[in-house]
């Protein structure tokens, strides 16, 4: 009998006694009863891949996951064939003490245990966002795990050996991401010295990493395409309105991707006005909330925003399950309001370049423009400030037509 409900699929072997409240854990993540059924069956699948090979619950380790994985692809199961389609699963079984957890790094692993210390650092002392530690993580991961293998991975630490691996990543990286590797070499360097594990600092060995300090001469993002954009939201659906919602913030407060998905309901004091930024590095600041980017904001919390869900963070998923939004979902949704209003993809920073041109164009002094965008320096702003070449076109003179 084909099951036509996630309550008639019939679970056998180790975790049948599991089924409901993984049932119940879905419901309540928002997942249709249709989706449910396919998750039950993965379920009932994993239970029978165990009793098969002799496991009871506490054998779901990665590896025997990462089998399971495998078997299914070979009897041509179409869905659920990755270890990310798993996921839900076992975050359930594991949030319940049913699985182990995840694999550790093993006490030979030196590099991922420099990176976990280097991770906590900058996480409990440094106060860097999520974002930002797992960015210098994985560069320090990179870094570490390019060190001579040895007793001690930091016994060939040398100045010679920080500038080849610089040298070696200025080869396959552009200049911004080439720069962000630096900033994180330097910074596990630092680190490293802080905590006693080369004698002497290095971080100075890190050559910068070389590009011009000012953007072209170029924008790609007019006030019509801006306008555009946000036309371009089907504000008669739910993802509509969100997204209405998160271009506004983009492209009349100058957010970042990462400070519009971190929002929270709390941020929002509505008697005030204002709306609480957490920017870079822990600075958070509040800001003036324009009248029509809080009516749209009020829009999508009544009547898309689901009032179920138990996360406090302000933009969620669209579709189940109604987690927080990322930085990256944020990007997209830019881009994909670029193909609709017919224009080229930009990202979410160019909304943020876009802002601070509409206030230059309307008077604004850079210091204003600084403090809208949070920069702790006026540098930094200045390099928003660059002219479009069709502004010059009315002050250019007319080329002589007789020297010509």
């Amino acid at each position: 009998m084909v099951a036509r409900g996630p309550s008639q699929v019939k679970v056998a072997g180790p975790l049948t006694s599991h089924a409901d409240g993984f049932r119940e854990a879905l419901a309540a993540q928002g997942f249709s009863p249709w989706s449910q059924m396919f998750y039950l069956h993965l379920l009932a699948d994993v239970s029978r891949w165990l009793d098969q090979h002799g496991l009871h619950t506490s054998g779901l380790t990665d590896a025997n996951a990462s089998a399971f994985l495998k078997d299914r692809r070979s009897r041509g199961r179409a869905r659920f064939r990755s270890m990310r389609s798993l996921a839900t699963l076992l975050v359930f079984l594991r949030g319940a003490g049913v699985a182990p957890p995840p694999t550790v790094t093993g006490p030979d692993d030196q590099a991922g245990i420099l990176v976990a210390e280097f991770a906590g650092y900058l996480a409990d002392e440094r106060g860097l966002r999520p974002q930002t530690v797992a960015l210098y993580a994985a560069a320090a991961r990179r870094f570490l795990d390019s060190m001579p293998a040895g007793n001690d991975i930091l016994a060939g630490l040398t100045a010679d050996t920080v500038r080849s691996f610089v040298i070696a990543e200025s080869r396959r990286r552009g200049t911004g991401s080439l720069k962000n590797m630096v900033t994180a070499i330097r910074s596990l360097l630092r680190f490293l010295h802080l905590r006693g594990r080369i004698p002497d600092p290095m971080d100075g060995a890190a050559p910068a990493a070389a590009g011009w300090h000012r953007p072209p001469l170029t924008r790609r993002i007019h006030p019509d395409d801006v306008a555009a954009i946000l036309a371009s939201c089907d504000r008669s659906t739910h993802p509509g309105r969100r997204d209405y919602a998160i271009l506004m913030l983009l492209s009349r407060l100058g957010l970042r991707a990462g400070e519009a998905a971190a929002a929270r309901i709390g941020d929002i004091d509505w008697r005030a006005g204002e709306i609480l930024v957490r920017g870079k590095g822990g600075h958070d600041e509040r800001l003036p909330l324009p009248p029509d980017v809080g009516a749209a904001i009020a829009d999508y919390c009544r009547h898309a925003r689901r009032t179920d869900a138990a996360s406090e963070m302000l933009f969620l998923h669209a579709r189940a399950p109604y987690g927080p939004i990322t930085s990256s979902t944020v990007g997209y949704i830019v881009e994909r309001a670029c193909l609709r209003a017919g224009l080229e993809p930009a990202s979410a920073h160019q909304l943020r370049h876009a802002a601070a041109t509409a206030m230059r164009r309307a008077g604004a002094p850079l210091s204003e423009i600084s403090q809208l965008l949070r920069h702790q320096h006026e540098g930094t702003t200045s390099r928003y400030g660059t002219i479009d070449p069709e502004e010059l076109g009315p002050v250019t003179a007319p080329w002589p037509q007789a020297a010509s």
